[in-house]
């Protein structure tokens, strides 16, 4: 049996997803039927599911849609900044609202998202937070350095992973990478790199990513600094390996390397798939991530219903 569904395939700096209606009812899909829908060969094919929603009973004042995140793999994630920004242009597009600034209720916070004048949209990221406990991230036992206001976690990778039976390719690789964790409402670790093209993010970025002192995982950020306000990013995303930009993953590097004294307050994030613009005051301000959100093109599917 099938059923159809239908779909907006969005992007946002190259971050890919498909954005589905659920304001009139869910669709209840289950971890099987988000899996399809990411598939690249038998379904639409995205990094994320994004499932706009009416705003819930229990919502603060003022919050006028919910939205929920489903990676690749099918597991629900706490937010994406790639994804907020798509979400603007997805509910204006389809008429469900008019308004030029948009609140919405995710997983764990309340975004504040606006759209400018010349196509682009701004998202209020909340502030940063780095208590190991706020992402989550076990320090327990591990080296660290003070590095200005942040401190870097000495991470080993081969730390309960035995080289016996792992990819031998990890004897070639350093086994110990220097981190900064940073929650953006969702898991990042950024460590510093020369060159993001030379970067072993194939290697380094499943190891970080799926690391166990990381029990929900962790999104693995390399940052490249060109200046003191334009930098290189490149991200291995829990749940859908590297993509070609992170949101979430842009904010908290800037965090990372404006607390590491290496930036300004405004700095410009080149990813794979395009630019960011990334801001923040420090402290308990928030970050603004500004970028474009493009419509790629609106259909519908056929899901199997026993997946």
């Amino acid at each position: 049996m099938l059923m159809k569904v239908k779909f907006t395939k969005m992007q946002g700096a190259g971050n890919d997803f498909v954005v589905l209606d659920e304001t009139r009812g869910r669709l209840n899909l289950n971890v099987a039927q988000y899996q399809f829908l990411a598939n690249r060969h038998f379904g639409v094919g995205a990094d994320q599911i994004l499932s706009v929603r009416a705003a819930p009973s229990d919502a603060a004042p003022g919050v006028d849609f919910a939205y929920a995140i489903h990676n690749a793999d099918g597991q629900e994630v706490e937010h994406c900044g790639n994804g907020a920004r798509c979400f603007v242009r997805f509910v204006r597009d389809q008429g469900l609202t008019d308004k030029d600034t948009i609140k919405v209720q995710t997983m764990n916070r309340v975004l504040e998202l606006h759209a400018t004048p010349d196509g682009r949209v701004t998202v209020n990221m909340g502030a940063p937070q780095f208590e190991p406990s706020s992402l989550p991230f076990d320090p327990a036992g591990l080296e660290t350095q003070q590095q200005d206001l942040v401190q870097l976690f000495l991470l080993n990778l081969n730390e309960n992973m035995p080289l016996v039976g792992v990819n031998t390719a990890l004897a070639a690789i350093k086994s110990i990478v220097k981190i900064a964790i940073v929650s953006m409402g969702n898991p990042h670790a950024v460590q510093l790199v020369d060159d993001v093209d030379t970067a072993d993010v194939e290697q380094i970025g499943p190891l970080v990513s799926k690391h166990a002192r990381f029990p929900r995982g962790v999104n693995a950020g390399f940052l490249q600094v060109l200046s003191r306000t334009q930098v290189r990013l490149r991200v291995y995303e829990r749940g859908a390996g590297e993509t070609l930009a992170c949101g979430t993953g842009a904010c908290a590097a800037v965090v990372a390397g404006i607390r590491q004294g290496l930036l300004d307050a405004s700095v410009q994030v080149a990813t794979r798939g395009g630019m960011l613009q990334i801001d923040w005051a420090g402290g308990d301000a928030p970050v603004m991530m500004t970028g474009l959100a493009t419509k790629v093109f609106e259909s519908e599917i056929e899901i199997p219903a026993t997946l």
